[in-house]
């Protein structure tokens, strides 16, 4: 197992158990009493819309599939984890999908403030949508240009593997144009493989959290250029309300199987 182990922390309501796991195994922890904040890695996911970008967040932070999403608004999700024994918060903003026009991208003012807030940047596409692979380089310009000499690591998703019928990307694409962009590659499918979104994911959070930990005066500029009004602060989703749609699409297949 990799030194920087991910464990996952979901605290249930009403209660102060704790259920994680760490890949192998679920336990029940005892919360850690600490003065001193978690350490934050911020990420953000951007890509075309209908590319499955809130698929992917939710499968990585909950290993839950959830087909049906409302249209994305830029939430941001949040998760405790612990990553080589260090307590920490991973945040994932999800960010509106961006659209191609006659005149270039239309980015989304709420993806340029994602970009300058994130630590990393996790760019997404679909197999099955070749106008969402052709807006990668571009959006990958995007990041260079925002990020500056602060340009945040990248890696690149091709999602929706698992419709081979409507594939419009070939498979070698993917990794040619990440070898050109100089990033990582993973292919995955949201719906049939939680263990390569997690892969992904976790090979992210294990390179940032490789790097020091910003220093004390940098948390504060940074925690000023959050509040700033320029980049307002990203929704935070219910989670009750995505548990409900999940077992709402749990029981949709229930009354399928039964029709059936």
């Amino acid at each position: 197992m990799s030194p920087f182990c991910i464990t996952w922390t979901e605290l249930t309501n009403g209660s102060n158990m704790r259920l994680i796991h760490n890949m192998s195994s679920i336990a029940e922890y005892s919360p850690v009493e600490s003065s001193v904040p978690n350490r934050v890695i911020k990420m953000a996911v951007i890509g075309g819309s209908g590319v499955g970008k809130t698929a992917l967040v939710v499968r990585f932070l909950t290993r839950r599939f959830i087909g049906d999403y409302e249209r994305n608004a830029g939430n941001l999700y949040s998760r405790e984890v612990q990553v080589d024994a260090e307590q920490v918060t991973i945040q994932v903003q999800d960010t509106p999908g961006v659209e191609m026009t006659d005149n270039g991208i239309n980015l989304p003012d709420h993806v340029t403030c994602s970009i300058k807030w994130a630590d990393a940047v996790v760019l997404v596409y679909s197999v099955t949508d070749r106008r969402s692979f052709d807006l990668i380089e571009q959006l990958h310009q995007q990041v260079v240009l925002t990020g500056g000499a602060n340009m945040p690591p990248v890696i690149l998703l091709a999602n929706k593997a698992d419709l081979l019928h409507l594939r419009q990307v070939d498979a070698q694409q993917g990794p040619m144009l990440a070898e050109t962009l100089g990033c990582s590659f993973y292919e995955v499918s949201a719906s049939e493989d939680y263990s390569q979104v997690h892969k992904a994911f976790h090979r992210l959070c294990c390179q940032l959290a490789k790097q020091p930990a910003p220093a004390s005066n940098s948390t504060s500029a940074a925690t000023e250029k959050r509040r700033s009004p320029l980049i307002p602060r990203p929704k935070s989703p219910n989670m009750q309300d995505l548990k409900r749609r999940f077992k709402q699409a749990l029981s949709a297949k229930v009354r399928t199987v039964t029709s059936v």
